[in-house]
């Protein structure tokens, strides 16, 4: 691309960025406003705002038919779901977790006095490593926490299989995989639950909000009454609680995100294709695979920058950022190495190498329902010319 010619054209050398508006990792898929209008209007006549209300009702009913699941316990947001759900699978002691995830997954166990086992991950995965799990656990380990990550399934017989020989409680934290399967099946159908986040920056949103699903009748019961302080009828509380409850504003947004979910998923994919074929055969750079019979949802879009790169990761995010295009660094540096569990566990990164290799390596790309070829081609091409005239842009960038 002309543009891109000449390391003087870049913005980091003084000429206007690529792109006037940024663009950001994770800008909300927001469904037509006139849908999610249809629901307010039904909110307001109603007067009904919180409180188990009926859109609630409605959007559980539709996720446990959208995932084949036999309950879904929709919450305020993802990390109360996690905390939850731990609570009530009575987890305690020590739990193993990834450490190369969102700092909430293991906040939701420290939060409850629970520690926070790092395990590494698969090099190709990213997802939990069952051999370093199997090394990880302890006479005080009562469960593991897998992660879905980038919408890819963890190696769920394997950790199902070591849960069953140790005695142990397995749980997915599954905030990337909403729509996503695993031999076929929906995410959401494995271990004792799995929770879901909807954040405003993931595939499905509710604005803010969470879920726990599950098809054990009696863990879904326990989880309602923990969202709602112990409350069984009016004036009844039979069990500890605290406020977990999805409002009725956002579970219409969810409602009317999942009237054009299959659209949504129809554009990631096209990114994700688009991005492979633009970022082909550039040196150091290697987009991660969604790949055989599974379904995903393609929401993030993963680039790992290899030893052969002739830049550092930091230094390429640095130069798109130059350009208006907000890559990100994720999960970097890993839980393990932020202040709170740094010091608690200032020798986790010992058994932590394929963790500490990865989160030096990986950029996340603008993707989304506000993202197009067009953005995605300009966007390769500065990739392609930051790496192509790397020795040049050395000496622009130190």
């Amino acid at each position: 691309m002309k543009r891109f010619e000449k390391p003087e054209d870049l913005a980091i050398n003084g000429a206007p960025p690529a792109f006037e508006k940024v663009l950001h990792v994770g800008r909300p898929n927001i469904a037509d406003r006139a849908m999610f209008d249809n629901y307010v209007d039904r909110i307001w006549e109603s007067g009904w705002l919180t409180n188990n209300g009926p859109m609630v009702q409605e959007l559980e009913e539709k996720i446990t038919e959208y995932l084949g699941v036999k309950h879904c316990v929709a919450m305020c947001n993802g990390t109360i779901a996690l905390e939850i759900a731990i609570r009530a699978l009575g987890l305690e002691g020590e739990v193993i977790v990834p450490s190369f995830t969102f700092i909430a997954t293991a906040h939701a166990l420290s939060w409850q006095g629970i520690q926070p086992v790092f395990a590494d991950i698969d090099p190709v995965t990213h997802n939990l490593d069952p051999d370093s799990v199997r090394a990880a656990i302890t006479t005080n380990t009562t469960g593991i926490l897998g992660v879905h990550l980038w919408g890819r399934p963890s190696p769920i017989a394997d950790l199902q299989a070591i849960a069953d020989e140790y005695g142990l409680k397995l749980m997915f934290d599954a905030a990337h995989a909403f729509g996503c399967t695993y031999k076929g099946v929906s995410i959401g159908n494995f271990g004792e639950c799995e929770v879901l986040s909807f954040h405003a920056t993931k595939f499905f949103n509710t604005f803010e909000g969470g879920a726990v699903v599950t098809n054990d009748d009696s863990l879904a019961e326990q989880m309602r009454l923990m969202r709602n302080f112990g409350f069984s009828g009016l004036d009844n509380v039979i069990y500890h609680g605290t406020n977990g409850k999805m409002t009725e504003v956002s579970a219409a947004m969810g409602l009317s995100n999942l009237l054009v979910i299959d659209a949504v998923l129809k554009k990631n994919k096209e990114n994700y294709l688009a991005y492979k074929a633009h970022l082909e055969n550039i040196e150091g750079i290697k987009l991660i695979q969604y790949s055989g019979t599974e379904h995903f949802n393609y929401q993030y879009i993963v680039v790992d920058v290899g030893v052969d790169s002739p830049l550092t990761r930091d230094k390429i995010i640095s130069m798109l950022n130059a350009e208006n295009v907000l890559a990100r660094k994720y999960f970097w540096p890993g839980c393990h190495n932020m202040a709170p569990y740094r010091d608690l566990q200032p020798h986790a990164s010992l058994r932590l190498p394929v963790t500490n290799s990865v989160a030096e390596r990986i950029i996340i790309l603008p993707t989304g329902v506000n993202i197009g070829d067009d953005e995605i081609s300009v966007i390769s091409a500065l990739i392609r010319f930051i790496c192509d005239d790397s020795v040049t842009l050395e000496n622009i960038i130190r």
